[in-house]
């Protein structure tokens, strides 16, 4: 996403109207995005997050450091939007972990909240979505390669 639609601004302000965490306004920013890599995906995962059905992510651990972007780290605030950038909710970073793909448990796909929550769906729609994102830098997806699993609550919708 290139340019923050106002509509992400307007969330953040509202969420800082509402909360009574004086450290969050004090100092904290925020990131915002969309899951996945298509239209529908990131729409229906939106909407799975604002209804509190999915309350987790997985990353490749070596697409951050490829795209230069910042490990998630507890604490942080994100604004998930829908594929055209509208926000649709805040999510804040719970628990973060760093393990092989191989070593990813039966709950966490189930917090992810995704297909019928199964490691099974789990692990076959990462596959084919990793594939995908490792083919624009020449990479072929292995099961021994980390990925980074973030769980969040949603603070704001």
């Amino acid at each position: 996403m290139t340019q923050e639609h106002q509509s992400v601004k307007e969330m953040w302000k509202d969420y800082l109207m509402v909360t009574d965490d004086h450290i969050i306004k004090a100092n904290r920013n925020y990131t915002s995005w969309y899951f996945c890599d298509n239209e529908e995906d990131a729409n229906d995962l939106a909407k799975l997050v604002k209804q509190g059905v999915k309350r987790a992510t997985t990353g490749l651990y070596n697409s951050y450091k490829v795209e230069g972007e910042p490990l998630p780290q507890v604490g942080d605030f994100n604004i998930i939007t829908d594929w055209q950038g509208i926000a649709q909710c805040i999510i804040e970073t719970k628990i973060v972990s760093i393990l092989p793909f191989k070593d990813v448990t039966e709950e966490f796909a189930e917090i992810e909240g995704e297909g019928d929550k199964s490691l099974k769906y789990w692990k076959e729609v990462h596959v084919e979505f990793f594939t995908r994102e490792l083919l624009e830098h020449k990479n072929k997806f292995e099961v021994s390669m980390l990925v980074v699993c973030q769980e969040f609550e949603t603070v704001y919708k």
